[in-house]
Formats: C-alpha cells, structure tokens, sequence
C-alpha cells in the first residue's frame, strides 16, 4: 500500500507506464487521451502519468490506441472449452479476458468440492482472476440423477463466509418454485453472508418469476427474448447476456438496448458455455464486442458491458472493471471499434499476451491425483443394455421420444411408431430417431438410462462422450447398439473423452483424462483435433453443427422439455420420470 501511494504522489516511480492512449473510462463513458501508471499489481494513476516515468520503469506506448480496462467474464463454465484451466486460462488472456466469475460447477459433479478447490489451485497459478462462486447444489437434478460428487446446503454453510466465495451459483428458477428445501437454506446463508445469489431462471414468467426474484435473484444469464431481458432489468436482476455456438442470442438479445433503449447499467455479456474451436476462431468476450458493435451498441457501452457492467453484477467494481487507482491493473490496448481487436493484455500488472498470444508459456503443468481416474462402471457395457425390451408379442410399439431444436439444445416432445427387432424397440433413422443413453461412471451402480431422440440426424454408427450435463455421466447416441456399446466402453478406457465409432470399432476419439471433462492439450491444438472429429460426425450424417455440445445437454434435466439421465427418461416440467414406451402399436 505505501508503495502505491508512493507511485500516486511521484514519490516513486512507476513498475509500469502505459503512454500516448485513449483511455476508455467506463466509470465517466468518455474517451480522452491518457495513460496508466502501475504499482506492483495495482493503478496508481490515470491520465497524464508522465510524472510516475523512471530509468527502469517498463513503458508501454499503446501509440494512439484504446486504453480499455481487462475484461470481465460474469459467467462461464470453463469445463466446457475441455481445456485444462491452465489452458482455458492461456487463451483467454490472449484475447483480453483478465477476469472470470466462475462456479467450475462441472468439475463439482465429478469430485465435489475438493475436486474444486484442486482446479481453483491450478487456476491460481495463473494470472487470470477467477472468482468462485460456490455451486448451490449437487447433484444439479436432486433425485433425478447420479453425481460423483456432492454439495449441499451443510457444504454450503461450511464454506459460504470464505473470503473467496463470492456468491451462490445457478439457482434453478423450477426448484425455489418447488420449495426444495435445502436449497432454500442454502440461499438464506447466502444472503445471511450478503454475498450474490446467482439465478437459473429459464421460461421463467410471471408469478414464478416474481417468486424467483423475490428470493434475492441478483444476477441471471437464462433470457431469450427482448421481453426476457427487460423481465430481468425492470425487476432489479443483472441481466447477462449469453451468447455461443449452441445459444447465438446476442444479436436478439441487444435490441433492448439498441431499440427498447434500456440502461445498459444491469446488461453484460457472457458465454456461459463456449468451445475451443470458438475460442480459438472467434475469440472470447472481444469476440462478444465485436457482435455488439455489429449490432450498432455504442463503443463505450459494448466495453461497459464486458467491464464494469459484469464485475457489479457480483459487486465487485471496486476491484476489477475499470481503469482507476487501487483497482488491479488489468488492462487491455485495442484497436477502434471499426475493426476491434485486442493488441495487448495487461493482467496483474505484467504485459501477458500480444496479438492474441501468451508472450510467455504456462509453467509446467501438474494434477491432484483426485482429478484423475475418475470412472468407475459395474462393469462393460453390452450392446442389449442400451436398448430398451418391447412389450411381450409385440411387432410395432408406440413410443414417446424428445427432439432438439436445430439452433439450441432445447427439446420438445413427440410420439411416433418404431419396430421391434429380437424383442428390443429398434431406432429409425428414417424418421430421424435414434436410441440414446446415459451410462452412470462415478458409482458402480450399473444405472442405465434409455430413451429415444431426433433432431441429431446420424445415419451410421454412434457417438459417446463423458461430457453431459449435470451428471457427467457417459451419454450415447446412435443408430447401431453394437457401435454404441464400442463408444462407451472407449470412453471409459481413456477415462474420459468423445468417441465415435462405426462398423464396430472406434473412427476418431479425444482423450480428456482430467475429471473425463478437460485436456492439457493447448486451445489451438485441441481446437483442432475437435474440427477433426466433428467433420466425421458429419460424413455419418450428424445435421448438428456442434453434436457432442448439444448431446451434453440433453442430460441436462433442469432443461426443458425432456432429458435423459442415467435413472431414466425425465420429463422436465414435471420433475418426473416418464416411460418412453407408450404402449402397442396396431
């Protein structure tokens, strides 16, 4: 601190010196020439600096470019880039991201919270920031699904005052509406603590939402529509805007901005869910900004909306988001909002990345033993356990089966007519249904789901991954049950990864040995190999243009309209298990 001070007088020189720039102060919305001058890992000064310049002081001359605070990633599960943290943080640095609000919700389910608080040591070696905000509940489905892990409202209290627990996360919307108890309690310790209460509420309306709200929703990344976000604003709830490969909203989204003119004060922008290929193509909250600018958001408000819009969502201004004296000094220099891109990156005080690259690697990196070999089945997997046995005598039976939507890995409900072969209900790539299961990896309990889906559009073989929300549990999909049952099994060879299999053996597969989710394979790399796959998936038939992302949600059983668990086919709405089988066909 007295260093700090020091510098802010001119008493000291500065570590470091950003000169010949256009600060973007998001605090005021204006855009003047200046600079920023650091102390250790923190702002002394902004504007003209000049004064804090010494012999071995490190001076950055941004040459006339945007001076632009670190950017501020209100919400992401990082899991699902199947990047190692270390590797999910490197590329993200690249693109100016120097925060991150994160629950690692994913790897929670696999390990609980000791697997959570080995990943958050990783992270930590980093310079990226990741603010912890502790899962609300595992399982994600109480009752309706088997988890590796466990958190619940006794985790909760026992955690909820640690100084880097910054709030509750992804609180179902459906569960505060059906009063389930535990979570209840853990959102009145939330609030007993004051810290921020983190909702989950999709196709939430009405007296439900008011509900909902009225528990002390503060911030929630789940609206749709226009109308959806000024549900959220009107009624005091952050609204986090989302946008990715399987949710591309945003340009809906905006226009309660660009033509409802709402504040932009309760708006940011966030991924949620994003992959490497799009991290390493498109970008990550930069690539966010350039959308918004496309859609005729403002400069200012579109680095608002990734900067100190997204830190008070979790109140956290007061460090992060902005270009100020004691924030942390993250900051980005980026070129105009004509063709934006970040140029450098600034995290902690140390110049991290240029053009989009780390300029220095990751440190080796090392796993608690805890995050590795995580799976553990009864026992291998036959092709006739995945299928689902006909009525007795039966020839054709009617069933019940649930469809993806083709943009977003919603689904909704439909009967049809399918044949029986060998006494088991065959799929019909005819009409576009095909068998899929969820294979229970953390207990040994041998649970098998079984169900039926369309949407997907495979037309040979079958795919399996160990990716499937909020389980991680092994889903499969496929036409043929014998290249099914090859699929699972590989996954749970490697202990983790997405398979592809036809003609009864494995086409391509990607190990994802760390909690059978993520991969130390760097983002450029990884995003390679995963183009690979998918572009087979595709020669099979797969209409998908992101299969194994939307397969893992349709495990999803928060999700509506159906979803599939290794305890059986759920209807969402209801919270109940449903029989796929209808009865038999004339």
């Amino acid at each position: 601190m007295k260093n700090l001070i020091k510098v802010a007088l001119g008493q000291e020189p500065a570590d470091l010196v950003v000169k010949n720039g256009q600060i973007v102060n998001v605090a005021s919305g204006e855009i003047y020439p200046g600079g920023v001058a650091v102390a250790g890992d923190k702002i002394a000064a902004i504007g003209d600096v000049d004064y804090t310049i010494g012999p071995n002081t490190q001076v950055v001359d941004a040459q006339g470019a945007f001076i632009t605070p670190g950017f501020v990633e209100g919400h992401i599960h990082p899991e699902s880039s199947n990047l190692s943290l270390p590797r999910f943080a490197e590329v993200v640095l690249a693109h100016g991201t120097t925060s991150v609000f994160s629950d690692l919700h994913e790897i929670g389910v696999v390990g609980g919270l000791p697997a959570i608080e080995a990943s958050l040591k990783e992270v930590r070696r980093t310079l990226l920031k990741l603010y912890f905000v502790i899962p609300s509940h595992v399982p994600f489905s109480p009752g309706l699904e088997t988890s590796g892990g466990h958190i619940d409202s006794t985790v909760i209290a026992e955690n909820i005052q640690r100084e880097d627990v910054v709030g509750l996360s992804e609180i179902v919307s459906l569960y505060v509406i059906f009063g389930h108890p535990d979570l209840l309690r853990s959102i009145d310790l939330t609030s007993h603590q004051r810290k921020i209460l983190a909702g989950h509420g999709p196709e939430t309306h009405g007296p439900a939402w008011n509900a909902f709200v009225a528990t002390g929703i503060f911030n929630d990344h789940e609206a749709l529509s226009v109308e959806e976000v000024l549900l959220r604003v009107r009624n005091g709830v952050h609204a986090q805007l989302r946008h990715n490969l399987i949710v591309p909203t945003l340009p809906e989204l905006l226009k309660a901005l660009t033509e409802k003119h709402v504040d932009s004060r309760f708006l940011s922008l966030v991924t949620d869910d994003t992959s490497a290929v799009a991290l390493t193509e498109n970008g990550h909250l930069d690539y966010l900004v350039r959308l918004a600018l496309s859609q005729g958001v403002d400069f200012v408000k579109a680095i608002q909306m990734v900067t100190i819009n997204a830190a008070a969502s979790f109140r956290k201004e007061d460090e992060i988001g902005l270009l100020a004296p004691g924030r942390y000094a993250d900051i980005n220099i980026t070129s105009g909002p004509e063709d934006f891109k970040v140029l450098l990156t600034i995290a902690n005080g140390k110049v991290v990345a240029k053009e989009n690259r780390l300029i220095e690697p990751l440190p080796d990196i090392s796993h608690d033993p805890l995050l590795l070999n995580t799976f553990h089945l009864k026992g291998k997997i036959e092709s006739q356990d995945l299928l689902i046995p006909a009525p007795q005598g039966a020839s054709k039976v009617k069933v019940h089966f649930m469809k993806t939507l083709p943009w977003i890995p919603i689904t909704e409900g439909g009967e049809a007519i399918l044949q029986v072969e060998s006494n088991f209900i065959a799929c019909d790539p005819s009409q576009d249904i095909l068998h899929i299961a969820v294979i229970e990896r953390h207990q040994a309990t041998g649970n098998i789901g079984k169900a039926f889906i369309g949407g997907f559009g495979l037309k040979r073989g079958a795919m399996a991954s160990s990716i499937a929300h909020d389980n991680h549990n092994i889903v499969v999909m496929g036409v043929n049950p014998q290249d099914m049952a090859v699929a699972a099994n590989r996954v749970a060879e490697l202990g983790g990864g997405i398979v592809l299999a036809e003609g009864g053996k494995v086409v391509d597969e990607i190990p994802l040995p760390i909690v059978g989710l993520l991969s130390d394979l760097n983002a450029w790399s990884f995003a390679q190999r995963r183009k690979e796959i998918l572009a087979k998936a595709r020669e099979m038939g797969c209409q998908v243009h992101e299969p194994f992302m939307f397969l893992s949600f349709i495990t999803l059983a928060a999700l509506p309209a159906f979803a599939i668990t290794d305890k059986g086919y759920v209807d969402v709405s209801k919270q109940q298990f449903l029989d796929p089988v209808l009865g038999v066909a004339e």
